[in-house]
């Protein structure tokens, strides 16, 4: 819950972080998804260091880490500072996250295992709408450095918890850590998410965003050849090989990257275009959350009923169709009823394609590789998150530069730049009474709606891919009693109490 608190939290500050940082909608971004991707980076690492070194200490070190980056986020002076505490958090919550659905996933049996995912997934999204609404009511009737009390929060109730409760494990090795493994994955992840961050605005044949992608690329081709050849790999390549765990993998990857990167532009449309208080836009949300909450819970049942493949494959259909809706009828005059239908849609798509793909990669490994299959699907989930929030808040960015930039002639060049960084900084010059400042804030308006609608354009498209996968190779249904096999070459690990 900390975890996910510390991402949907910050997303209900952007405007006032751009405002008392003097960050451009570039640099908040960073700030937003440097969380993301050095967790989504680290998670692999970090895990087979818990496994060797013992799960209860790493966890414990990970939460005292994640609650110093969080304080020291609240304080952070300046936007280098910022990112600094950002990434240290991502660290601290790439030490914890790892023991989180291993636990699940052991302690159920088989056949009451994809109900307990179905309300783990529920829970997660109720961490993230505890976290936007705390965060929402600190932001309104404190400051948004308040925000990052929660998480240290949570954090000392956890640390307390897993003192008390939870029990230390760990696993037998013959052979050394990779630590080669470990930093050609962090390269590879850091490289992509480098060059889709960069690729929407400074284009995708610039130098940076193709030293970006051409790091990212190379470092992903030598960790699969490097992973291939050892006896025990940070991540055995050979698991995909099995179609239900890759299938599953894929589409995690998608949904939680194309949702990190709605919400990223909808907390700013509530705030600076419709101007919306922080509680009411995290109000604005619920439709979505709450029904992507509700249709977790009865995935698992459609999906036995008709099969997780068409059961993943109607929420990828009903999640294009809500970005659709969201960029077809967005407008600044119709408001949030003008988002509403597509953000319902959307919810609906959500619930019932995630809990069957995180089954999906669970249900592939059998019971000693659950461990991984947590690891699998946590890296899943925060690789889409950061390259769903490095895409299309790019293209949203970029979008919004492109549109507003032929509008600003006639304009103050200071006012101008200002606008151009963000749209907060347009509506800042209206409160300062300054006489240009409506006719520029409505102009940043417009801009910010047509940057929305590349975004979400780009996330159809994305969906529109992931249809197309899961349709003829999305994960088919086991036959009850199916035992699951172990794949030749991989490496099935005993825990070691």
């Amino acid at each position: 819950m900390a975890v996910i608190a510390a991402v949907t939290g910050l997303n209900v500050a952007q405007p006032h972080l751009a405002l008392e940082l003097g960050a451009s909608q570039s640099q908040v971004l960073w700030v937003i998804n440097i969380y993301a991707i050095s967790l989504a980076a680290l998670l692999l690492p970090l895990g087979a260091v818990g496994d060797r070194w013992g799960r209860k200490p790493v966890l414990l070190t990970g939460l005292a880490v994640f609650g110093v980056a969080s304080v020291a986020s609240g304080l952070a002076p300046t936007v280098g500072v910022m990112l600094a505490a950002r990434g240290l958090s991502g660290l601290g919550a790439a030490m914890i996250m790892p023991v989180t659905l291993s636990v699940i996933t052991s302690v159920f049996p088989a056949e009451e295992r994809s109900k307990a995912i179905g309300v783990w997934t529920g829970v997660a999204g109720a961490g993230g709408v505890l976290g936007m609404f705390l965060s929402a009511v600190l932001v309104d009737f404190l400051t948004w450095r308040w925000l990052f009390a929660l998480p240290v929060m949570l954090v000392l109730i956890a640390f307390v918890l897993a003192l008390r409760s939870v029990p230390n494990s760990r696993q037998v090795f013959r052979h050394r850590f990779d630590g080669l493994g470990s930093l050609l994955s962090l390269l590879a992840v850091m490289g992509a998410s480098y060059a889709l961050h960069e690729g929407p605005a400074a284009g995708w044949t610039a130098a940076q965003t193709l030293a970006g992608l051409a790091l990212g690329l190379c470092a992903f081709v030598a960790f699969v050849v490097w992973e291939l050849q050892q006896a025990e790999p940070l991540l055995d390549i050979r698991l995909f090989g099995r179609p239900r765990l890759a299938r599953g993998a894929v589409s995690l990857v998608t949904w939680f990257g194309v949702q990190a990167g709605v919400f990223v532009v909808l907390y700013p449309f509530f705030q600076a275009v419709l101007g919306w208080s922080g509680l009411r836009a995290t109000l604005g949300l619920m439709p979505m959350a709450l029904l992507m909450m509700v249709f977790s819970g009865v995935a698992p049942r459609l999906s036995a009923r008709i099969g997780p493949r068409a059961t993943i494959a109607s929420g990828v259909l009903l999640g294009g169709a809500g970005l659709a809706l969201m960029s077809l009828l967005v407008s600044v005059n119709g408001g949030y009823l003008s988002v509403l239908p597509g953000m319902v849609t959307m919810g609906v798509g959500m619930g019932l394609a995630m809990a069957p793909s995180t089954e999906a990669i669970t249900s592939s490994l059998p019971q000693e590789q659950q461990g991984v299959a947590s690891a699998l699907n946590d890296v899943t989930r925060e690789l889409g998150t950061s390259l769903g929030v490095a895409l299309l808040g790019a293209v949203f960015a970029a979008g919004y530069g492109g549109a507003l930039t032929p509008r600003l002639a006639g304009f103050p060049a200071e006012a101008a730049v200002l606008a151009g960084q963000n749209i907060a900084n347009a509506m800042a010059m209206v409160d300062d009474g300054r006489p240009y400042g409506r006719a520029l804030y409505q102009i940043a308006q417009e801009a910010f709606v047509e940057g929305w609608r590349q975004s979400m354009w780009a996330g159809v498209a994305v969906m529109a891919v992931l249809l197309v996968f899961v349709i003829p190779r999305g994960p088919a249904p086991r036959a009850p009693g199916q035992a699951v096999r172990t794949p030749p070459g991989s490496n099935a690990r005993n825990l070691k109490p």
